[in-house]
């Protein structure tokens, strides 16, 4: 599994483990169907994994990835942005042949 988090997404995931006094608190990303793509991303703050989550981890920090979404993320790039637009996490994925405007959904 090839999956990396910038080191802005490193940051943005301490701040929120600071924020929400959670040590634990992990980064979940998850792939659904749907979107004006056809695909789309999910993110939600966690603090317990299932058995079969994917982990990457980078700093002290961790992303969990659920099995079925992992395929879609091969190679990815967990990335957060905060732009005068807004502030959100970001994939940058290399098997998505299109994506909205937002970023939020795309297609393989």
């Amino acid at each position: 599994m090839s999956i990396t988090l910038t080191d802005s997404c490193v940051k943005q995931l301490k701040a929120l483990r600071e924020q929400e006094n959670s040590p634990d608190l992990m980064l979940r990303i998850q792939v659904n169907g749907g979107g004006c793509q056809g695909f789309e991303y999910a993110f939600k703050s966690e603090t317990q994994k299932n058995t079969d989550d994917i982990v990457i981890e980078k700093d002290g920090t961790s992303v969990i990835i659920d099995e079925a979404s992992v395929p879609f993320l091969e190679n990815a790039e967990v990335d957060y942005v905060d732009d005068m637009i807004s502030a959100r996490f970001q994939i940058n994925n290399p098997n998505a042949t299109s994506s909205c405007g937002c970023g939020g959904s795309f297609s393989v």
